[in-house]
């Protein structure tokens, strides 16, 4: 589709309106020296199966990474479902996961909608996409500039969005919202696709998904524009060093930062634990979230993680 110009559109590339869209790929070998945390080589945990709704009004499943099913009487939504060992266009080398999927995809009720962030490999993986085409061929809502790529896996029924744009193609309602990060599958193609995050009505619930993002004001733009949120899934990982990291990945503090600007009822942490993508250990997002909570006074029931294959019922 053809896109205007705007406070995010050049006319050639996507930008984020309060600053960069990430480091230069000229800064990647820098940060490749930095030391790094090491990880755990792979940590084995028993796959769960999604439960029952039984009058929830939704029902999210933290699968790893940004992927989490949530289960409404509407329909079942995946969120940048990927189930890959490498977060990479290359099956040998890359980001290798050290959790599995903590639900298996032959698990997975039928799946009517996909929410895909952006383009990055670690949220837009072409394997996944294509066995759920194969599968349950859902409507996938996207952000502009991603539906050729979509459909170079099989499916077809593909929704682009503008920030602040409604989705007509899926069953639940679902709006696409800014976010402050980039784009990019190759050297070449940097910021020719938009990125965002999603917010979604289900059975009188109201989920915000954030996508991947770096902190910023639109948060607070997205409470006073859309709403009360009962739920948000906000990123939590993969933010070190911050002199690479800060303009593409919220950390923890900045996480509970966006939590109250959202004013969200509940928060639920993601996007860390399962591909080690930047330099701190596998358990600092969690500690750090536990420090910034207790800094702000907030309970842990107001934002806290989900266990990999852990659901937890919305009810309204």
């Amino acid at each position: 589709m053809t896109q205007e110009k705007s406070d995010h559109f050049d006319g050639r590339r996507f930008v984020n309106p309060a600053g960069a869209a990430g480091q230069p790929f000229s800064a990647v070998a820098r940060m490749l020296l930095e030391p790094r945390t090491r990880w755990p080589a792979r940590i084995h945990e028993p796959s769960q199966r999604p439960p029952v709704m039984d009058g929830a009004a939704a029902i999210i499943t933290f699968i790893g990474h940004s992927t989490f099913l949530i289960q409404t009487a509407t329909g079942n939504i995946l969120t940048d479902p990927m189930y890959s060992e490498r977060a990479s266009p290359i099956s040998v080398i890359g980001p290798r996961r050290v959790r599995p999927p903590a639900v298996a995809l032959d698990d997975l009720p039928p799946i009517s909608t996909v929410l895909l962030s952006h383009n990055h490999y670690d949220h837009c993986d072409l394997r996944t996409l294509s066995m759920l085409a194969r599968r349950f061929n859902p409507v996938v809502v996207t952000p502009l500039g991603n539906a050729a790529l979509v459909r170079s896996s099989g499916l077809r029924r593909v929704e682009e969005l503008d920030w602040w744009q409604e989705a007509k193609a899926s069953a639940l309602p679902i709006m696409l919202t800014p976010a402050q990060h980039f784009s990019a599958r190759n050297p070449f193609d940097r910021n020719r696709a938009l990125w965002g995050g999603f917010m979604l009505r289900a059975g009188g619930a109201r989920i915000y998904f954030a996508g991947d993002t770096a902190y910023g004001s639109f948060f607070r733009d997205v409470r006073l524009r859309l709403g009360s949120i009962d739920l948000a899934l906000l990123p939590i990982g993969a933010y070190e060093p911050r002199w690479f990291m800060q303009s593409v990945h919220m950390n923890p503090a900045e996480a509970v930062q966006a939590h109250l600007d959202l004013e969200a009822s509940e928060s639920i942490g993601m996007h860390f634990g399962t591909f080690q993508l930047t330099t701190e250990g596998i358990d600092e997002p969690l500690r750090a979230l536990e420090e910034a909570r207790r800094v702000r006074n907030i309970p842990q029931s107001r934002f806290r993680t989900l266990g990999f294959g852990e659901s937890m019922r919305l009810q309204i």
